[in-house]
């Protein structure tokens, strides 16, 4: 076997960067990819003894209020960026690397999912590490930025657009007992979303409970999904926004976990061999502006959760 020169296993990972705000609030998020490199990603994942392979970035999309479908803003846009996304993911998978996505939005989530699936030929499943259950259809929220709407649209609730339901083949692109929640504040979402987390029977972990005990909650989510591969998705909101002024969203402020107890959680995940890709979504490079060692901050913490994959924490 080929070890690095710490005497670790060699993980390889490849970064693709999705500089995209078209289904955002506002402009700010097409910048992360960019300025996460220029705070020193790659050197900070570099450093844990990981192989990592620069990718490249998607084409950038900048948001735009789009006056013609005010519900579901851009929608043509978003759905091409997460084909191209779903084949540059299966694409890296192929040559056996894990993948970290940078966005961008939520709406990666969908596109890294369809990629693994693609690539693994079976229903793998999801952890969506989020504040937010991100379960709307342009229906049910008059706000018409698709970044909350990806796990509608991956469940394919009514009101789901079409173009993207069916842009990753036939039927929903996930189903019940392969997502699991871990972060939420059921208080944030709305009664069509909490319906539908009930008649679905989906597994989530709350806010509360990361907080409390990170590892455990993490355990907790990852015992809810299937023995398959799975992507972790993150937003960014779910941190404590006065702790690491990251999120596009900024209420989250005096609430959620801190970055070092979520750092604490994605150690747990990563150390579980199942996963194959990490996205990152909702920073808004802006917010940090005051406080421009959280960029640094956050760099190193993914840099620990990635070593976590190849020397598991000692708990």
């Amino acid at each position: 076997m080929t070890t690095t020169n710490s005497g670790r296993s060699p993980l390889s990972l490849s970064l693709i960067g999705v500089p995209n705000s078209a289904g955002s609030y506002a402009p700010g998020q097409e910048r992360t990819p960019r300025v996460l490199r220029e705070a020193g990603l790659i050197e900070a994942l570099i450093g844990t003894g990981a192989q990592v392979i620069d990718a490249g970035d998607l084409p950038k999309h900048i948001w735009a209020p789009d006056r013609q479908s005010p519900r579901a803003q851009n929608a043509a846009a978003v759905v091409e960026s997460l084909i191209e996304l779903a084949e540059r993911v299966r694409t890296e998978l192929a040559h056996g690397r894990r993948v970290l996505v940078i966005g961008g939005n939520c709406t990666i989530a969908t596109g890294a999912l369809a990629g693994l699936q693609h690539h693994a030929t079976q229903p793998c499943g999801l952890l969506y590490i989020d504040r937010h259950f991100d379960m709307n259809t342009p229906d049910t929220t008059r706000e018409g930025a698709l970044d909350w709407m990806g796990l509608g649209h991956a469940f394919g609730l009514p009101g789901s657009l079409p173009e993207w339901t069916s842009a990753f083949g036939d039927g929903p692109l996930t189903r019940a007992g392969q997502v699991a929640f871990l972060g939420v504040d059921p208080s944030q979402g709305n009664d069509f979303e909490r319906e539908n987390v009930f008649r679905l029977a989906l597994d989530v972990t709350t806010q509360q409970e990361l907080i409390d005990d990170p590892r455990r909650a993490a355990q907790a989510a990852l015992d809810a999904l299937p023995k398959a591969p799975f992507a972790v998705h993150i937003d960014v909101d779910v941190l404590d926004f006065t702790d690491a002024p990251l999120a596009e969203n900024t209420s989250g402020r005096n609430r959620g976990p801190t970055l070092c107890q979520l750092t604490s959680a994605l150690e747990t995940i990563l150390a579980d061999q199942r996963w194959r890709v990490l996205t990152i979504g909702e920073i808004n490079p802006t917010r940090a502006d005051g406080a421009p060692e959280t960029l640094i901050a956050f760099n190193e913490s993914l840099a620990t959760a990635v070593l976590a994959a190849i020397t598991p924490p000692a708990i």
